[in-house]
């Protein structure tokens, strides 16, 4: 298993975190620590393989730990994990040596590929004494022979996803029915409930299902917080 630190401030984030990671096979928090100073204690007293750390925090700036790791010698990674977007800061994560760096808010896709890479990066580092070129290629740009988080499934197009998604932001602000966006966009509702469905398994909608006194259950969507920073990502 790969023991996990998160360095974060805040607590709901912090928890957040935990639950993504917990969804990935492989990884096990070993901690929380809400500052540098107690990211630095629980490094000096357990095993800890890999920090998702936080860079802007109330008592100190995540980056000084990263810092700190690579002067130290210590023998831990870590993934980014911040609202820091400036190039200064990213490029200062990527000097000291950060694995990844994921700008909040981010998506589970996105961070599902920053942890699969990076156990595929941690088994080669493990497991080999010696590497192919491939093997040197993926450690050296970390790239995943993960499949394509963002590819489309059969018998959806980029072009029909994208039109749906700009009746929904544009129409559909609150609660609304299959037969709804269907009428709006102007799509049979079998095909609409294949954009829906899948639109609710990447975690751009919410459904819930209202049940009427007669006839067949009526399906209501919403549309949740991160959905705009999933839906850049494929259309």
């Amino acid at each position: 298993m790969i023991n996990v630190l998160i360095v974060e401030d805040d607590p709901m984030v912090a928890e957040f975190n935990r639950k993504y990671m917990e969804q990935v096979e492989g990884f096990q928090c070993g901690g929380w620590a809400s500052s540098v100073e107690e990211a630095k204690k629980y490094i000096a007293e357990q095993a800890i393989d890999l920090i998702l750390l936080d860079v802007y925090m109330q008592e100190s700036n995540g980056l000084d730990l990263l810092s700190f790791i690579r002067e130290a010698g210590v023998n831990v990674d870590v993934i980014v994990i911040s609202a820091a977007s400036d190039m200064s800061s990213i490029k200062k994560a990527m000097n000291f040596g950060a694995v990844d760096y994921l700008i909040k808010p981010f998506h589970f896709n996105r961070f599902l590929e920053a942890l699969t890479g990076y156990r595929e990066h941690i088994s080669i580092v493990r497991e080999r004494s010696l590497l192919s070129q491939e093997e040197l290629d993926r450690l050296i740009y970390h790239k995943s022979i993960t499949k394509d988080l963002t590819r489309l499934p059969k018998g959806i197009t980029k072009s029909t996803l994208g039109m749906i998604w700009n009746c929904i932001q544009q129409h559909h602000k609150a609660l609304f029915s299959t037969e709804d966006i269907a009428e709006s966009a102007g799509i049979s509702r079998v095909s609409m409930r294949k954009y829906l469905a899948f639109m609710t398994e990447i975690e751009v909608l919410s459904m819930e299902t209202i049940y009427g006194t007669i006839g067949r259950p009526v399906y209501q969507y919403q549309v949740l917080p991160q959905a705009e920073g999933i839906m850049n990502s494929y259309i």
